[in-house]
């Protein structure tokens, strides 16, 4: 039997094990949410460790907490910001509202090994107190609020963007490989007049150039923070100077620009930059969802598919049909934008959700918030790797698709005029043959046939002079 410990909250008495590093607050979370296995990642546990190790800092620069209790309030929650306690970290990601319990659940670690570190027993808060001196200036209302900014920007300056950044070169890299194959174009998923295969790629990173762009303008509000707002905004308990100090130091620790929040207030009401960040990625994974599916058309077949493009072999593709191979890179990207979009969704709902001084749903925003980023960016990462760095074109096949494209009669009109197009259209689609040979057929001038039919010429950008 596994030996235990009476700890006592307000409601009273309860055993833990003893080897806990929770405390009473954590262990009626635990037991009162028994809803789904899923915790909050540990990008959070990190951002609110942080907040502990720069508050304890600022007590001690503001004179309001002595040196040991704040050297060791900053050891043990440098410890939990590098990971030694995560197993101490168990109540649901759907726990009580604003994140009391998560709140409670880093104090009483962080106590707890505070505590050891000054010679006592764990779990003897007689030194170090989770409430007064861990949480002390602070309140669940903006701790939670402030982690989830500080976790998010982190996963998307390390994580996201340069995933980001990594696929968009791979996908500059194709633009350049395949600047000269030239192809059929398609709208409305018929045959439209030629371009470069090229110029598909390069449409694809310029469209996550310009969402790495959106996505950073968006993030900039993620850098304002409301720690020391307090309860509902006011600071209340907290001495003079806190918030300043206790976000410089947040600011020294992480390397990143957080400011204290302009309007507490708002801070305290609205988590709706996170809702705003989330829009976009959002916006990223449909982005994102689009290349997924068109290198699925574009790679299909082999032998009944349009088949333009190889997409690497990176694993068998069927478990009855012998040497299938499947898209499955884009098939798993396409599985990532669609849960993406689920994690917008629930942050969106849950981001309205806010009544008088307090939104109470943030512990749910943050889980599908970090989610998204951290999927976006391990999937990205795999799908420059294992997918975009090995696709190979077809450019022998891509070229016949060109010339048979029955969309070239838009230039022909220019040649030969409207209705003399329209009968070698007619002829090529009754004999099924290509315009050339139709329009020999027809009679039409060689010459005429050669200038409007020359795909390559066709499949070039049209230069623009500015107005």
């Amino acid at each position: 039997m596994t030996s235990s410990r009476s700890v006592h909250d307000s409601l009273g008495e309860l055993s833990i094990p003893s080897e806990a590093y929770y405390g009473a607050q954590t262990a009626r979370a635990i037991e009162n949410f028994p809803i789904s296995g899923l915790r909050l990642q540990r990008p959070f546990i990190r951002a609110q460790a942080i907040i502990k190790w720069a508050a304890a800092k600022a007590h001690q620069e503001l004179g309001v907490l002595d040196h040991d209790k704040a050297t060791a309030i900053c050891d043990a929650a440098q410890e939990v910001i590098d990971g030694k306690f995560d197993s101490w970290f168990q109540v649901d990601v759907y726990q009580a509202g604003a994140g009391t319990s998560q709140n409670m659940n880093v104090n009483e670690v962080i106590a707890s090994r505070a505590a050891e570190l000054l010679g006592k027993s764990r779990g003897d808060y007689s030194v170090v107190h989770p409430n007064d001196h861990v949480n002390m200036s602070q309140s669940t209302n903006d701790t939670i609020h402030v982690a989830m900014q500080i976790a998010g920007m982190e996963l998307l300056v390390h994580e996201l963007y340069p995933a980001l950044d990594n696929l968009i070169a791979d996908l500059d890299d194709k633009t350049r490989e395949f600047a000269e194959v030239v192809k059929s174009g398609r709208t409305h998923l018929q045959d439209a007049v030629p371009l470069r295969l090229g110029d598909e790629f390069s449409a694809y990173a310029d469209n996550l150039r310009r969402h790495k762009q959106w996505l950073d303008e968006a993030g900039q509000s993620l850098f304002e923070i409301g720690l020391g707002g307090n309860a509902v905004g006011t600071g209340i308990n907290t001495p003079e100077g806190f918030a300043e100090v206790s976000v410089s130091y947040v600011r020294q620790f992480t390397g990143l620009p957080f400011q204290i929040a302009r309007n507490p207030f708002t801070f305290n009401q609205n988590p709706d930059e996170v809702v705003f960040v989330s829009g976009v990625l959002r916006s990223l994974a449909l982005a994102l969802q689009r290349i997924a599916n068109d290198f699925r058309l574009l790679s299909s077949g082999p032998r009944t598919g349009l088949a333009e493009i190889q997409l690497p072999a990176v694993q068998p593709g069927s478990s009855i049909m012998p040497g299938k191979i499947n898209p499955v890179m884009a098939e798993m990207l396409n599985m990532i934008a669609f849960q993406v979009q689920g994690c917008d969704t629930t942050v969106a709902h849950a981001g309205g959700a806010g009544q008088l001084e307090l939104n109470v749903m943030m512990p749910v925003m943050a889980a599908n918030f970090l989610h998204e980023i951290h999927i976006l960016a391990t999937g990205m990462n795999a799908f420059s790797t294992r997918c975009v760095k090995g696709i190979t074109a077809d450019t022998a096949r891509c070229e016949r698709y060109a010339d048979l494209s029955l969309s070239l009669a838009t230039a022909l009109n220019t040649e030969v005029g409207y209705e003399t197009a329209a009968k070698v259209v007619k002829q090529a689609l009754a004999s099924n043959i290509s315009l050339r040979e139709s329009g020999e057929a027809l009679g039409v001038d060689a010459k005429a046939l050669n200038q409007a039919l020359d795909t390559k010429s066709l499949s070039q950008v049209v230069k623009r002079t500015k107005a």
